[in-house]
């Protein structure tokens, strides 16, 4: 501050000895105006000083007490900050308190009264399946049509992810690579069924908070330009190997008019985006590897490999060397997207993956004999089952609802944790994936309590899942109806909801 005084006094001198006409004309009012600006500028810097002074001590020292005035001097008195609240009141308990080991309530009598009529409603047609089990129970509490099988829909995909995870386990990850096969400037674009590959890698956003890190074709290029450079080439030929998978890459039992309409892709162990277009649009291409190949020449392209030709299908050797390669996130990451989505052409990929980890053709009718297999060989029951793809497009398939708490079952048992991302990955009522919009048109009892798989074809809904009731029990059903009239279909989904909520209303 001193110095701050000294440089204001030498300002004023210099500006006092100036012969400048404005100030012989203006002395008094010229020279009045810049005292009082000079000691506003000194009043200010000392409270800055201060104030720096003041702050430096706050970490270490208490605040001084303010003196506070008397009773009769007619002031206010002065009110001081301070930290000291009272606690917060405890929060009340949004969920039941689940204790495992506490006996459970959940009887059939009592899942009778709480279900009431809803399981004959008119909406959910002429024929439902359903079944309901205690989470960890060998056999279920109380079933409904059970003893028929029901159009799966898309809650064949618990039945297909549930084997892949078994057969693969969920770390597993599939390989997009590019070899040389022979020359050295003679490449392979070899595809491993990765169901997930994209073609640029798609930015992060709050909307895809869930999504699996996805392989991106624009990252496998960017290293094979890097080794061929290094090594002095500039120009190749391509070739695109997608012979993983076998057998027809459209599947037989679905209705002709799914990859005509661009409802599904056909199957491939390689592709972008799914065989789309656009990955945000819907629009499929006829043949997804061909069109993944050439992309890839076109990446390549923009980084100064020039690919000379067309490309062409072929194989690699065994002899083949790798350059470059790109890999999938792990496959629970895989299988929770799936299931969230209810992503068809991701789970007819794994549906492959299960065949040719039993060292079998990589096509749909293997595909879906390792299946039964492989859940069958950990002790679910697919008796009276009958499979044809696994993503449950098919109108041929059929599957018990008590084969599908089964499966739930199975996926949440602790002795099987390879298996959990299934039951993990379940959609929450009116919160995520493809239960985002549902449970919410009126106040439900199942908001936030029901997770569970949707199932939807024309004249086909159903839900598979958990449900924690309002007694504290965690309870595991299926409930599919597989003749409701279309007229019927918004009222339909409407019942299904109204029979979980109120298994989630169940004082059991």
């Amino acid at each position: 501050m001193d110095g701050q005084a000294h440089v204001g006094r030498g300002a004023l001198r210099r500006l006092s000895s100036r012969r400048q006409p404005g100030l012989v004309r203006d002395a008094r009012g010229g020279i009045a105006a810049r005292l009082v600006l000079l000691v506003i500028l000194i009043v200010v810097a000392a409270s800055i000083a201060l104030y720096v002074d003041r702050r430096t001590d706050v970490a270490d020292s208490p605040p001084a007490q303010l003196p506070q005035p008397s009773a009769t001097s007619g002031e206010p008195p002065l009110v001081t900050p301070g930290l000291e609240l009272d606690a917060p009141p405890p929060a009340r308990s949004v969920l039941p308190t689940v204790d495992p080991a506490a006996p459970s309530n959940a009887s059939a009598t009592a899942l009778r009264r709480a279900l009431r009529n809803t399981l004959t409603a008119p909406a959910l047609g002429s024929h439902v399946g359903f079944a309901v089990a205690e989470l960890g129970a060998a056999e279920p509490i109380l079933t409904s049509g059970a003893s028929d099988a029901v159009t799966p829909a898309s809650t064949l995909k618990l039945l297909t992810t549930t084997a892949a995870l078994q057969s693969l386990g969920p770390e597993h990850r599939f390989t997009t690579s590019v070899v040389s096969d022979g020359e050295s400037d003679a490449l392979v674009l070899v595809g491993g069924g990765d169901p997930l590959l994209t073609d640029v890698r798609p930015a992060p956003s709050e909307e895809a908070v869930s999504s699996p890190n996805q392989a991106a074709l624009e990252d496998l290029a960017a290293r094979t330009a890097r080794r061929l450079r290094s090594n002095g080439i500039r120009t190749v030929s391509l070739t695109y190997d997608d012979s993983l998978f076998t057998g027809p890459a459209v599947n037989p039992a679905w209705e002709p008019d799914y990859v005509p309409e661009s409802i599904v892709s056909p199957i491939s162990a390689l592709w972008i985006d799914e065989g789309r277009i656009d990955p945000e649009g819907a629009t499929r291409v006829l043949d997804p590897a061909r069109e993944a190949a050439q992309r890839f020449a076109e990446l390549l392209a923009k980084r100064g490999i020039q690919v000379r030709g067309t490309v062409q299908s072929g194989r690699a050797s065994a002899q083949a060397k790798e350059l470059a390669r790109v890999e999938s996130a792990p496959l629970a990451e895989i299988v929770q997207h799936i299931i969230e989505s209810s992503d068809n052409e991701a789970a007819e990929v794994l549906l492959r993956h299960v065949a040719v980890a039993s060292g079998l053709p990589g096509s749909f009718v293997q595909g879906v004999k390792a299946m039964t297999t492989t859940l069958e060989g950990v002790g679910v029951d697919l008796a009276g089952a009958r499979i044809s793809d696994g993503s449950g497009l098919s109108r041929r398939s059929v599957v018990p609802v008590q084969a599908l708490v089964a499966v739930l079952q199975l996926a949440a048992d602790e002795d099987q944790p390879q298996l959990r991302s299934v039951v993990a990955s379940l959609p929450v009522a009116g919160f995520n994936g493809s239960l985002a919009s549902r449970f919410v048109a009126t106040p439900s009892a199942g908001l936030g309590m029901v997770r569970a798989k949707t199932a939807t074809l024309t004249g086909v809904h159903g839900l598979a899942g958990t449900v924690t009731t309002r007694g504290g029990s965690v309870l595991v059903f299926a409930l599919v109806a597989d003749q409701v009239p279309v007229r019927l279909t918004l009222a339909a989904r409407a019942q299904l909801e109204r029979v979980a909520s109120a298994l989630s209303n169940c004082p059991c």
